[in-house]
């Protein structure tokens, strides 16, 4: 089971984070159980019955995607609606001639995926996004590239050989100044990923995938979204938006002095901001409460939860925050945007929702020593802020 413990192990924990995220590749041989994780059924049955449009399905060879004409055809149903329907013998016959097989945001439409995308983005505190990757010739899908965010490979079938080369260009962004320029000599290293197999490779890292080893090959890769010192920027001026200096106009038409002063007060408040030494601290509490996370509703119950012990519930965002507010006697709940403040006989229960697991009602109740109609209210009450959502109706 991929949950946000067995990442830390399997990648390093605390040292991966201290010496590796961000700055060198990692290969990690054998760490992961992929039993029931992925498979090629569950790729079949998704291709089968979901309507998958390119970007989101693609086929790709040589960096170029191969026109969606040549393995599917339109169709269109009574209300008019029209999307591609694969068709096999010729999905099949680009796959064999060398195209690689893309899915995208597969943790949307496939539960083991998803508990693993939600585990990894508590472990690293960033949105993940798992895309599938299946290939079964030497030539390569996507030629030789690097992305805008750093990944974590796991090898579930077959094997993949990994070519690395290093950064071109420092840390560079989707939207920067310059291209990086393609990297010169033989790759740092050439590895061959086996079932089990993780791969950490860092934004910027030039590299290039075949699948070269006489076999078939199936891989996730867990993308990991940035955050830069620019996002930082942008958070910190959102923040100063109550600061009469960030909402008066520019004078754009005065003198000289005038926009002088008028700079000289917004920068003030931004080296004043800037000087907090927590603020670090600060930027990654607000993210991580004000994350989304994944909106999922509770049917079929539409009003307040029923004090139904065997309903379990689940936190929809893997990245909420409970904090204890002593003086008060009361805690604050933290998640998908909202806060709110309950009593501290709650603590316990929150806690346990904070874990990600789905619970039952008679299980939070009993590790609070509640009733079950208190934590029914509590809970609906997470409903209605999109924060908590039932996923077992007990019907």
């Amino acid at each position: 089971m991929l949950d946000a413990a067995s990442w830390a192990g399997r990648l390093g924990g605390d040292r991966f984070l201290a010496q590796t995220y961000h700055r060198s590749y990692a290969h990690f041989p054998g760490v992961a159980d992929t039993a029931g994780l992925f498979s090629w059924d569950d790729l079949n049955r998704i291709i089968a019955t979901q309507r998958l449009e390119p970007p989101r399905l693609r086929l790709s060879v040589d960096g170029e995607m191969v026109p969606l004409h040549r393995y599917a055809i339109p169709t269109t149903n009574r209300r008019a609606v029209t999307w591609s329907r694969i068709q096999p013998s010729d999905f099949h016959a680009q796959l064999r001639d060398g195209a690689s097989l893309v899915l995208d945001a597969v943790e949307k439409i496939h539960p083991a995926v998803g508990a693993a995308a939600e585990a990894l983005e508590r472990f690293l505190g960033t949105s993940v996004q798992a895309n599938v990757y299946a290939s079964w010739t030497e030539r390569e899908g996507f030629g030789r590239h690097w992305d805008d965010h750093d990944v974590v490979v796991v090898q579930l079938h077959g094997s993949k050989r990994w070519r690395l080369w290093g950064m071109t260009r420092e840390a560079p962004t989707f939207r920067d100044v310059e291209s990086p320029e393609e990297p010169e000599g033989d790759p740092m290293a050439d590895l061959v990923l086996s079932p089990g197999d993780v791969l950490y490779l860092p934004r910027g890292w030039w590299h290039s995938v075949t699948a070269d080893q006489g076999t078939e090959s199936l891989h996730l890769t867990f993308g990991m979204v940035p955050h830069t010192g620019a996002d930082l920027m942008l958070w910190v001026v959102d923040q100063l938006r109550a600061s009469l200096a960030l909402r008066r106009d520019i004078p754009r038409f005065g003198s000289s002095a005038q926009q002088s002063d008028f700079i000289d007060a917004v920068r003030r408040e931004v080296a004043d901001m800037m000087a907090d030494p927590r603020l670090v601290e600060r930027w990654a509490e607000s993210i991580d409460t004000t994350d989304l996370g994944h909106a999922i509703p509770s049917l079929p119950y539409v009003g307040e939860l029923p004090a139904r012990g065997e309903i379990a519930v689940k936190l929809t965002t893997p990245r909420g925050r409970l904090t204890a507010n002593r003086e008060q006697g009361t805690v604050t709940f933290s998640a998908a945007g909202t806060a709110w403040d309950f009593a501290e006989s709650a603590a316990p229960a929150l806690g346990t929702l904070l874990t990600n697991q789905p619970t039952t009602l008679g299980e939070l109740a009993d590790s609070a020593g509640l009733e079950v109609k208190e934590v029914a209210e509590l809970v609906s009450v997470l409903i209605d802020g999109h924060a908590v959502a039932v996923v077992g109706t007990a019907l």
